[in-house]
């Protein structure tokens, strides 16, 4: 059974670009277009493995999807995927439980490396 990552992202295009780097890596994506349709499926699906996710997103951004995740007591890990670099919101991004940070553009090798790593799938 392949490992299920939920991609969290509103834009299209980079949704597609990670999942065609994870699925070309064995892993099954679930896509999302802000913090409250993850929060939704999350809970529609609760062998997700890893939520890939963007900081700037409409109606939930990836801050306020990590602490309502935290409230329903979900501990899915999680990697940031983001332009944003700002050492302040990468610290509030780890404290919440963010175990990866991800710059865009990104390298799929990265991302790759990174999900295998948090999903021990080696």
């Amino acid at each position: 059974m392949s490992t299920k990552v939920l991609v969290i992202d509103d834009s299209q295009m980079v949704r597609q670009q990670v999942g065609r780097a994870l699925t070309g890596a064995g892993f099954l994506i679930i896509e999302a277009v802000d913090g409250a349709d993850a929060l939704e499926k999350l809970a529609a699906s609760p062998d997700i493995s890893l939520v890939v996710c963007d900081v700037n997103m409409p109606r939930m951004n990836g801050i306020e999807f990590l602490e309502q995740k935290n409230q329903i007591g979900n501990g899915v890990a999680v990697v940031m995927l983001t332009t944003e670099g700002q050492p302040e919101l990468i610290k509030k991004a780890k404290a919440l439980g963010a175990k990866g940070w991800v710059m865009k553009p990104f390298k799929s090798e990265s991302l790759v490396a990174a999900a295998k790593k948090l999903t021990a799938l080696v």
